[in-house]
Order: structure tokens, then C-alpha cells, then sequence
């Protein structure tokens, strides 16, 4: 089986921080941020809620389609979570 990459946007239940990640197993990954099983950002912001992720099929450009979405400012942040996802559903439980 093929490995697969996925960039993630994460918030808190009012929305008001976004975090952007690239994991290889999304599942375990926000698993881990709604658990706080790892200290750092997500934990210290009660980051728990996936609200948009994207797959690709190679490492290098999951990690460049990151960083780009990293840069960018809130609005772009916002609008791609709303194209895809308007009323910020947490999508953790459509991953099983």
C-alpha cells in the first residue's frame, strides 16, 4: 500500500486559532491533538478540531503545500476551510 501525506488545519471550538500541520496518519495525528498527548502549541491552545485536511502521495509535497498555507494570512486560512467545510464541522470522525 502507498503511503499517504495529509496537511491539516486544527482549531478550538470557537475558532478563533488555527494551526496548520503535515502528518503521514491523520487519524493518529489529531488523535493525539484532541487527546493533548503532545505539548506544544495545539495543547497549550486546546486545539481539538479538524476542520480541513488535504492528501497527497509524497512527502515533499504535502511539507510544501504546508508551509504555503502557513504563510498565508487568516482570511486564506478561512476561506479554504469554507470552501470545503462552511460550518467548520469537526471531520476527525468521517476519517473512520
Amino acid at each position: 500500500m502507498r503511503q499517504q501525506y495529509y496537511v491539516y488545519i486544527i482549531t478550538n471550538k470557537n475558532h478563533r486559532v488555527l494551526y496548520t500541520g503535515v502528518t503521514n496518519n491523520l487519524i493518529r495525528r489529531i488523535y493525539e491533538h484532541k487527546n493533548k498527548l503532545v505539548d506544544g502549541f495545539s495543547k497549550k491552545y486546546k486545539l481539538t478540531k479538524l476542520v480541513y485536511f488535504e492528501i497527497y502521495d509524497d512527502a515533499e509535497n504535502a511539507i510544501l503545500r504546508e508551509k504555503q498555507i502557513k504563510a498565508g494570512s487568516r482570511k486564506k486560512k478561512e476561506d479554504l476551510i469554507n470552501k470545503n467545510n462552511s460550518n467548520w464541522n469537526d471531520l476527525y470522525n468521517t476519517l473512520h
